[in-house]
């Protein structure tokens, strides 16, 4: 398997990785500069050339997948009979420089409504490298040809028709997924918001709307759905900046983006 099909893999899978590559080679070593390697928790594919590098290497690409760290690494090696470590000596004579680049879990979001606001929201998500899912009850909301101003996406997009029940697609979302509701019933808001608030691995909550909306949905929430006011709270609504006020559909999504980026900055820090 190549190195790009490791890391394809490992982003299908949701699991974390780091890439190494041989960033310098001098003198005598196993393998030329550019050289790489994908390691995984539990798997690694390709090489940098086997031997003490190689599984120093794989080590501490272990290590910064176990601490989650995101910042890349520059390891250095000298190889001869002088050097000695945990996996012993490598003499070929020269010196290599080892960069290790984590592969973090991708983000992900799912709209659940792609009408005029939802279609520019995940126009302006899509430059982000996230996994972004598409959800409508409507199969001509997602019909290819409205859809191909996301053909040139960073996201890796994900659409899906759910003509019946959307709300089943909830359970289907990867861990940590933001959710931001806003399709064009009412009441396929409020079941998209009762069935969520039962979803227990989902991120953030968003909700788009007027106060007022949010007023009768909360009450139904509490009477209907037994949930209690913790659990509703898990609802962000309005969604989007608050001093942004504009009211056509690119303005809103440009807010509802840079409010949903915002959240993820808060949680990495």
């Amino acid at each position: 398997m190549t190195w790009i099909a490791a890391v394809a893999r490992l982003r299908a899978r949701r699991e974390a990785g780091v890439l190494v590559t041989v960033a310098a080679a001098r003198g005598h070593a196993p393998r030329d500069a550019g050289a790489k390697l994908v390691v995984g928790r539990s798997g690694t594919w390709g090489s940098i050339g086997g031997g003490n590098v190689e599984a120093v290497a794989i080590d501490r690409a272990r290590e910064l997948i176990a601490a989650s760290e995101s910042e890349p690494e520059l390891m250095e090696f000298a190889l001869n009979d002088k050097v000695t470590n945990e996996h012993g000596v490598q003499c070929c004579g020269g010196t290599v420089s080892v960069l290790l680049e984590p592969l973090p879990v991708v983000r992900a979001v799912a709209i659940f409504g792609v009408g005029h606001v939802g279609l520019e929201l995940a126009r302006v998500l899509a430059r982000q490298d996230l996994d972004l899912h598409l959800v409508d009850s409507r199969a001509e909301i997602l019909a290819e040809e409205r859809l191909a101003v996301l053909s040139d996406a960073v996201a890796q997009v994900r659409v899906h028709h759910t003509p019946l029940l959307p709300e089943e697609v909830l359970a289907e979302l990867p861990p940590g997924t933001h959710v931001l509701i806003m399709t064009h019933d009412h009441a396929e808001d409020a079941a998209l918001c009762d069935a969520a608030l039962r979803t227990s691995h989902l991120g953030p909550v968003g909700l788009i709307g007027s106060a007022a909306k949010w007023t009768r949905f909360r009450k139904r929430l509490a009477t209907e759905g037994g949930h209690d006011d913790a659990a509703i709270d898990r609802i962000k609504t309005p969604i989007g900046l608050a001093d942004l006020t504009g009211k056509t559909p690119a303005t809103i999504a440009v807010s509802v983006a840079a409010d949903v980026l915002r959240t993820f900055e808060t949680q990495e820090s």
